[in-house]
């Protein structure tokens, strides 16, 4: 046997959704009654029941068990896009610290994460710090989705795995960008900061390890990638890091000083977003792609601006390595204010531009504004919505949060 036929059979071995639904099994998960001896029969649309069947829906003990665990009953977070029914699908879990522990992990690669993580770090640790993780996780989750929809292999079979969720389901599967996000994100974090702040190595790296592998395992958990799934993310986002590391300086250096920066980053950034949307036919992919891009611009046309306003100066060279500072009442207390009174800033930006983006694009590109949720499925509407408002909010993170901050005392 070749080594091709070789690896060929590895990766069959490690896309088998069987292996997804033992891991489960392993982490105490169970579906309903009948779901373990379910098989597959053709073709599986992404994300959906094998063969078209419907989910079983029974009732009472898991067959098996050796004595009932406790059963919830439980909706899976959703997508308000999707056209998926809004039902519930009944699983079974002997362990709520690994549903929860799991449940965290997955949310580490959700927006809530973000938009809590990435402000506190530019507001509070360290804004040259945070402007260059931000310049990696957005190049990072662009190439994963784009990826995602020139693979287009689907998600896990289900049956025989169990969706805890089902809010990326309409998304390709191949690779994860949950992994490669939650492998990006811990390992920058030790590169640029190990040196520039000072702290134990060792600790830099547990962490990595520990938030890389809480992520990866739980989108397998979660029934929502295959173990080939993650284990590309994890190598794809290694790739991507040994290339744009050495290039982070760089491109910071040039959003923050040339003149001309803020026209280049807006008009790279757009037709980036516009080429995602010719891949391949709507899903949420899509629409977070945009959603990064926007954030991404947002980001460097603010850092560009905050720059010339000096509203964030980074520390000089001869005041390296950092060290923090104690954490006493008052410092945590600020820090708390701050991240408080800011993300509410963001919220608002979001929630005001979401309502204005939409209704203009419609009436621009003459779509029926009935439907909002069609609406959003075109590209001449999801596109300036996604890219404009979260625009916005990268631009508020950067400018109109720390112009905040100077005018109220709390820099």
């Amino acid at each position: 046997m070749s080594l091709g036929q070789r690896l060929a059979r590895l990766a069959a071995h490690l896309q088998d959704p069987r292996k997804v639904a033992a891991f489960q099994r392993l982490c105490g998960v169970e579906g309903p009654s009948g779901w373990a001896g379910a098989e597959q029969r053709g073709p599986v649309a992404n994300g959906g029941p094998a063969g078209g069947q419907e989910h079983p829906t029974g009732n009472g003990a898991v067959p098996g068990a050796a004595g009932s665990p406790r059963r919830w009953r439980r909706r899976p977070r959703r997508n308000s896009l999707t056209e998926e029914e809004d039902g519930s699908q009944e699983f079974a879990t002997r362990s709520r610290f690994l549903y929860y522990l799991f449940s965290l992990g997955t949310e580490l690669g959700n927006e809530l994460f973000y938009i809590l993580f990435f402000p506190f770090c530019i507001w509070n640790v360290d804004a040259w710090l945070g402007r260059r993780l931000i310049i990696i996780w957005v190049w990072v989750m662009y190439l994963g989705q784009c990826t995602k929809d020139v693979i287009r292999w689907p998600r896990p079979a289900s049956p025989p795995v169990v969706k805890l969720e089902v809010f990326y389901n309409s998304e390709y599967s191949m690779p994860s960008t949950h992994a490669m996000s939650g492998t990006a994100i811990p390992l920058a974090l030790l590169l640029l900061s190990y040196g520039r702040w000072q702290y134990p190595l060792v600790f830099g790296l547990i962490l990595a390890f520990c938030w890389c592998s809480l992520v990866c395992c739980s989108r397998i958990y979660m029934g929502m990638h295959s173990i080939l799934d993650v284990i590309a993310g994890f190598l794809y986002a290694i790739l991507i890091l040994v290339i744009f590391h050495p290039l982070v300086d760089l491109i910071d250096n040039f959003n923050l000083t040339y003149k001309y920066a803020p026209l280049i980053i807006i008009s790279l950034h757009l037709a980036l977003g516009i080429f995602s949307f010719t891949l391949d036919t709507w899903s949420t992919s899509r629409g977070d792609t945009a959603q990064i891009l926007g954030c991404g611009a947002g980001v460097a046309c603010g850092s560009h601006v905050s720059h010339m306003l000096g509203l964030q100066l980074d520390p000089p060279p001869q005041s390296l390595p950092l060290s923090p500072s104690s954490l006493t009442v008052a410092v945590f207390g600020k820090a708390l204010l701050r991240l408080l009174l800011g993300v509410i800033v963001l919220l608002l930006t979001k929630v005001a531009m979401k309502r204005a983006t939409i209704p203009l694009a419609c009436r621009l590109f003459r779509v029926p504004r009935g439907d909002v949720r069609r609406a959003r499925q075109r590209m001449e509407v999801e596109l300036p919505y996604r890219y404009v408002t979260y625009g916005m909010v990268g631009f508020s993170l950067m400018v109109v949060v720390p112009g905040l901050f100077h005018f109220i005392g709390l820099s």
